[in-house]
Order: structure tokens, then sequence, then C-alpha cells
């Protein structure tokens, strides 16, 4: 307590500009958390995010992590949240596995490298769902996408160029009644058999600079329509993640960046 204002202690961190706050889940109630989420994730009354990574103990993980978006709405996996979480654990406990329980399930993220601040794991995000493409009727015309799940819901849409108002198009797919639990939306550019370049509209949080298991969706897409072919390197504004494809698994390589810590006054 300050002056008899609450404290709550944050570590800020961001993969590829995605960034989040990491803070002990332990300091603010279930209840109270995707209020306060809101209020530390604005990006001009609060410190500023994507997202939080409420932290809680796991009997056999080395943590557990409970994603809250920005504007307060859960979420099951941010693949570059996990991995900013796993660079904290790594700048604690020096340990180059770290396993972490995700609404999506168990996440094991590989030290790769690290230096200058920076660390760069390689995670095993499990298989990825890919369904039929179709066409969504949307106020600017009629839209292909493919459907595909990488542990959240995602609808990949391939274009020659990137339409000048791609944000409103994405924020008018994602109000779609045909995504029942919301989508993120990617716009995806491919530029070779291993290079494609990727804008992301997140739930919860619009337009991102970069996004794991959106690239992870991108990537995928591209590979299963024979666009691309593994591994695949995603370039997106705030940065490259590669992904490749080992049987069914999907594998995701990028940096993580651990920004600053703080105490956050809750009034």
């Amino acid at each position: 307590m300050i002056g008899g204002m609450r404290t709550i202690p944050f570590v800020k961190a961001s993969a590829c500009g995605n960034d989040f706050l990491l803070i002990d889940a332990g300091l603010v109630s279930s209840p109270e958390r995707a209020g306060v989420t809101k209020i530390m994730c604005d990006r001009h009354q609060g410190v500023g995010a994507d997202g939080v990574e409420w932290m809680l103990a796991h009997a056999s993980a080395d943590v557990e992590i409970d994603l809250i978006n920005a504007d307060g709405s859960a979420a099951e996996i941010s693949g570059n949240g996990t991995r900013c979480v796993a660079a904290y654990l790594f700048s604690e406990q020096q340990a180059e596995k770290i396993t972490v329980q995700t609404g999506a399930g168990l996440k094991t993220c590989m030290l790769t490298s690290h230096g200058d601040g920076e660390y760069e794991f390689e995670m095993d995000m499990g298989s990825a769902r890919v369904e039929s493409e179709f066409s969504l009727d949307t106020s600017r015309g009629t839209t292909r996408g493919i459907p595909l799940s990488t542990g959240n819901p995602h609808f990949v849409i391939f274009v020659d160029e990137f339409p000048g108002d791609w944000q409103a198009r994405a924020a008018e797919i994602q109000r779609s009644s045909q995504f029942k639990q919301g989508v993120n939306v990617e716009y995806v550019k491919v530029e070779g058999k291993h290079d494609v370049h990727a804008r992301f509209f997140e739930r919860g949080a619009g337009e991102t600079q970069s996004s794991g298991t959106g690239s992870c969706a991108s990537a995928v897409a591209a590979m299963s329509t024979g666009r691309a072919e593994s591994p695949v390197k995603v370039h997106a504004p705030g940065g490259t993640q590669i992904v490749r494809r080992e049987g069914e698994q999907i594998l995701l390589r990028g940096p993580a960046r651990l920004i600053c810590r703080g105490e956050f006054f809750l009034l």
C-alpha cells in the first residue's frame, strides 16, 4: 500500500511487439482480474499492453497462466504471451526448459538462445485443426478465408496486397455470427515457399504488432493449401517468427524481451 492505495507489482514483456503484463495471480482475486486487466492495459491511463498473463503455481508445470485480453475478455492462449512468461521464468530460474499450463493445454518452451536482454524459445504448439475454406458476406463484399484452430480460433485470408482498410474489414469479420467463440483474423500475403507477411486483428485487443498463434495459423493455412512449405518465416510489423511442422506437431520459434518491472497504483 502507498498512501492508502493498493499496489500491484508487474513485469512488462514483449514478443515481436505483442506486449503483456505478467502478474502474480495471488495478488488479485479471480473475479477482479478482468476489471484490473482493463485498467492496467489501457495505453493512456494504465501501463499499456495487449493483455495480462496472470501467473499461478501448478503441481506439475513450472507455472499456470490465465490470459485475459486488454478488453477484459478471457482467451485460451497466446503464443507470444506464453513465450514472455517463459522468458521471465528463465531470467529467474535459469532453466532452459519451461513448461507452462495454458487454457489450451500444457506447452513446453525450449530456450534456443539469449543475450542482450532477449530470449529466444521454440515452443511446441501441438496440432492445428484446419477446416474447409468458406465465404463471408460483408459490407465490403465477399471475403473468403480458412478457419482453423491453434488452441484458439482463427480465420486466415490470403491477399495479393493488404487492403488499406484491413482493420475495419477484420473487425466486421469478428462480429460475424459465424464465429460463436469470436475469432482472430489474419490477412496473409505469400512472398515465397518459406516466407509470408501477415497482419493480425485479435479478439479482445484489435490490431497487434504480432501474434504467436496467429503466426502458426498463417503458416499452417499456407502449408495446407500448398502455398508454402515448412519451415515458414512469418513476417509482421513487430518482427519475424518461424513456424515449422514435424508430422502433426506445430513448433513456433521467436524472441521475447523483458521490458520493465514496476508497481501499479490501483485506486
